[in-house]
């Protein structure tokens, strides 16, 4: 339901105190005002440069700078048998304020007997504590798929500037999540960077608009499956879970994979390069950036995020090291700030109908609560074990190509290496101009590290998660590292 049919409820149903959400001012004011010429509803605009603004007077009010007075001045507005409505700009700069707070509060209630309705139009929610009961938030929503293929045609106007086909979906792709003055600058620039639009100015606008919010940052790398080695059972499956013909279906789209394993075993270098094997942006979500120091601002940065990624669908979205991500959700030390994002996180990965494929990465899965990982908020939940012969061959193949390292020469002991640990002596035998074997002198593995961690993960996984590697259940067989292998219980299952 768009901006227009929820306001339209409201005011019929003379709820007197709308807190409207926009990073959109000028698009949501023009459709307001579109509904009041519809309606026949008197309409009144407010905002600090201008002062009040009454389409039926000759001129502006150009004494009502005054927020109180403003406030006040929607009385005036009202008619015997008719509904006013007073659009209140960038109002939550005032909200400090014990005198507004005050008069907006008598405004609200005293609107019941004139149908005088007062309109909060802002980038933000930040009501106090007095009018929490008092407001109704409305989002105004992102430009769809529609309206933005509508912009582009506005402003590619020449014959060959729009593209058409699968093309023109990766543009209206790249540009999904964008406000409507960001896509239309984006289509701008590439019509004057390439003389046509394509999708590589719009993700070029689309990270800077990332970076400026700091809640996501974007990854489109070109790392794909053939530069991680191992893992064949994760790809399979994430692959063809994403890749599925009807997945344009609701009900039938991924959820995304849960990613237990010591660390080094490759949960971030498998998520990005996922993003670049089947043509998506990758976001990756720092829980600390949501973080804010006012009370409530961190749960509305949270759900801000989770609208950014909805509205960027599809993509990948990963959360690195979950466990720690949400440190405190027991709610000792924050006042439960980390508890109610963590739910607002749950409820989100269960309630979501966007394609979006959510990875999570962990490596203490005793700090994740039984919930996190039920069915239904995830496809699967894989343990990454230590890579296997096969795996660290495959690996060390991928590194000794990447740093142009001869392989004419005799490997280091590599026993219960991570891939991580393989990179390393790669590119310590390439910085430092030594061999590999000298290079792995200055290697500790993090099973050698952190054995005792370690081997409690791989017991806890046993039976509990599937095998990142083979097909089915992922068992660990106790005893000495050389018997440490996964082993398939069902061939059959993908």
């Amino acid at each position: 339901m768009n901006l227009r049919n929820r306001l339209t409820e409201y005011v019929r149903a003379c709820f007197t105190g709308l807190w409207v959400e926009s990073h959109e001012h000028s698009d949501a004011l023009t459709e307001i005002a579109q509904l009041c010429r519809d309606e026949q509803w008197q309409l009144a605009t407010w905002d600090i440069e201008t002062g009040l603004n009454n389409p039926g007077q000759a001129e502006s009010d150009t004494t009502g700078y005054d927020p109180l007075a403003a406030i006040r001045s929607v009385n005036a507005l009202a008619t015997q048998d008719g509904t006013a409505i007073l659009v209140l700009q960038n109002f939550h700069r005032f909200m400090q304020s014990a005198e507004v707070v005050q008069a907006l509060s008598r405004q609200i209630i005293a609107g019941k007997q004139n149908r005088t309705i007062l309109v909060v139009l802002a980038p933000v929610v930040q009501i106090p504590t007095e009018l929490e009961k008092m407001f109704v938030i409305i989002e105004h929503e992102l430009p769809s798929r529609e309206q933005i293929e509508e912009i582009a045609r506005g402003i590619a106007v020449e014959e060959g500037e729009l593209p058409e086909g699968p093309e023109l979906q990766t543009v209206l792709d790249a540009a999904a999540g964008l406000t409507r003055m960001e896509a239309e600058n984006a289509f701008s620039l590439s019509l004057v960077r390439q003389g046509r639009i394509t999708a590589d100015a719009v993700w070029e606008l689309k990270t800077q608009t990332l970076k400026k919010s700091g809640l996501l940052s974007l990854h489109r790398g070109t790392e794909d499956f053939s530069r991680l080695g191992g893992l064949a059972a994760l790809k399979a499956f994430s692959k063809r879970a994403m890749l599925h013909p009807n997945r344009d279906n609701p009900l039938k789209r991924p959820r995304g994979v849960l990613l237990l394993s010591p660390p080094g075993c490759g949960k971030s270098a498998f998520c990005k390069s996922l993003g670049k094997e089947v043509g998506r942006p990758v976001l990756t979500l720092d829980v600390g950036s949501l973080m804010g120091s006012l009370v409530g601002q961190s749960e509305e940065r949270t759900r801000q995020a989770l609208r950014i990624i909805d509205a960027m669908a599809p993509c990948v979205a990963m959360i690195d090291e979950v466990e720690k991500a949400f440190a405190g959700m027991n709610g000792n030390g924050d006042s439960g700030v980390s508890s109610r994002m963590f739910g607002q996180f749950l409820s989100w990965l269960n309630d979501h109908v966007s394609d979006v494929f959510v990875v999570c990465t962990a490596n203490d899965v005793s700090k994740l609560p039984p919930e996190f990982g039920r069915s239904e908020r995830f496809d699967g939940i894989f343990f990454l074990d230590l890579p296997s012969r096969e795996e660290k061959d495959a690996i060390w193949n991928i590194y000794l190509g990447l740093y142009e390292i001869s392989r004419d020469q005799r490997l280091p002991n590599d026993s219960d290496w991570t891939g991580a640990e393989v990179k390393a002596c790669c590119r310590l035998s390439a910085l430092l101009d030594v061999p590999l074997v000298q290079a792995a002198q200055n290697v500790v593995p993090v099973a050698v590290t952190a054995a005792e961690s370690v081997e409690r993960l791989r017991t806890w996984a046993s039976g509990r998660c599937l095998s990142a590697n083979q097909p089915g259940i992922y068992r660990h067989a106790n005893g000495s590292s050389k018997s440490r292998r996964r082993v398939s219980r069902d061939p059959s299952n993908n």
